[in-house]
């Protein structure tokens, strides 16, 4: 059994080799090129221990060098867990006739559009919405849904080119920049969307044979789309088995993933990130949804809530091979749920010169901290949601204790991060 690996991410939350130590056959890696120095991990030289490992630079090479290795190796899998990557594998599976999930199957989860029309049709609330191909189709929803807008890339992800249009002159500004002169021009790649207020949270959970078999919800305590402006410490944390919110967004996920689901499709085994906005008035609201981990450092969260690493697992089980791990963290008959609280805090990367980074927190319910920069490196602004100067995770027997710690890191972090002008 050969397995191909579209990877697009620095290696380190991704040790193929711990993961598939028990997978008999070859392991090719094509790995992009760019994702490793800006998370400050050497650019690979050598195959690292794997059968194969080769970069790419450019998105148009992807698909001739994946059929190559696939023939070279006598692939039997192809795997693709980023999000850029998820539509693109599944499309090549089908070309070479491996198993797992067709375009078809994942497509409901890239196009936004399509994804909120299956979920409206099984009665999941999404926000008020259009493909707008002209200008003309943008000022008409403003008119009619007034300020602020969203506008996103139909199949975007990290938040890269999330706008939110607060008054007329951020959507003239936006007009020109997105139709220029020609204000007829046609496209549909883009999706605007009514302003949902509300604390955004997000259910992650992990699919095997088609039944979600483990999941929790967390909130996000901050706006994702500010992660170019934010200069303060960011705070993401799971939420109580308690709160009133657990059992509601956890059905929610369920039931969308079940709209999204293709009848007879091959989508059986994969993990998935919801989003889901809950409002001052208590509806909630889906922003949107994927088949694959959450990015950043939700998979470690959720590692330290369940012992469970979600892209592990939907590896391994798209693979076939035995997921111990979930088994011991499910009981039969009984909703999992987490024997202590966990979340993450965390800073964004800044334009300028670094002049001080923070020391390695040494409380013992500091779990995993990360550095992306050294002092004396000039770093540009934040490229997405997770482009991130540091990160912290921690944990606590309950979700204010664990509230109190990552706040009182977050202060700390604040303190001792120093970026300004370079010296002269």
């Amino acid at each position: 059994m050969s397995v191909v690996i579209v990877h697009r991410n620095p290696l380190e939350p991704f040790p193929y080799d711990r993961w598939l130590r028990d997978h008999e056959g070859p392991v090719v890696i094509l790995a992009a090129r760019d994702r490793f120095e800006p998370f400050g991990e050497r650019i690979p030289e050598g195959n690292l221990g794997y059968t194969h490992l080769e970069l790419f630079d450019h998105d148009d090479e992807v698909a001739g060098r994946v059929a190559r290795l696939a023939a070279e190796y006598g692939a039997t899998h192809l795997i693709g867990e980023h999000e850029a990557d998820v539509l693109r594998v599944a499309a090549l599976r089908e070309e070479l006739g491996l198993p797992g999930a067709r375009a078809a199957d994942v497509l409901p989860f890239r196009d936004k559009a399509l994804m909120k029309e299956h979920a409206a049709r099984a009665g999941v609330e999404v926000a008020p919405h259009a493909v707008p191909r002209t200008a003309a189709d943008v000022l008409a929803f403003a008119g009619v849904h007034g300020f602020p807008l969203v506008v996103k890339n139909r199949a975007g992800f990290n938040s890269i080119g999330l706008r939110i249009l607060r008054d007329r002159d951020a959507l003239t500004a936006f007009l020109a920049e997105a139709y220029g002169s020609q204000r007829d021009e046609q496209r549909d790649d883009l999706l605007l969307e009514a302003y949902v207020p509300g604390r955004m949270c997000h259910v992650d959970g992990l699919v095997v044979d088609g039944e979600v078999v483990l999941a929790w919800p967390s909130q996000y305590q901050y706006e994702l789309a500010s992660f170019g402006t934010d200069l303060g410490s960011r705070v993401d944390l799971a939420l109580d088995p308690g709160d009133p919110l657990t059992g509601r967004l956890l059905e929610l996920t369920g039931r969308t993933l079940a709209a999204l689901r293709r009848p007879g499709g091959r989508l059986r085994d994969h993990a998935f990130h919801a989003e889901i906005f809950h409002t001052p008035d208590d509806r909630l609201v889906l922003c949107e949804i994927a088949c694959r981990s959450g990015g950043g450092k939700i998979r470690e969260v959720f590692h330290t809530l369940f012992g469970v690493n979600l892209a592990e697992c939907s590896i391994r089980a798209q693979l076939g091979l035995p997921l111990p791990d979930v088994e011991r963290a499910v009981r039969p008959g009984r909703r999992p749920e987490p024997a202590r609280m966990a979340g993450q805090v965390l800073m964004m990367k800044r334009p300028g010169f670094i002049h001080a980074l923070p020391d390695v927190p040494r409380e013992p319910w500091v779990e995993r901290f990360w550095l992306y920069a050294k002092p004396g490196q000039v770093v540009p602004p934040a490229s997405g949601s997770a482009d991130f100067l540091t990160v912290a995770i921690a944990s606590a027997p309950s979700r204010a204790e664990c509230e109190r710690r990552l706040r009182s890191l977050g202060a700390r972090l604040e303190e001792q991060v120093r970026i300004g002008a370079v010296p002269s």
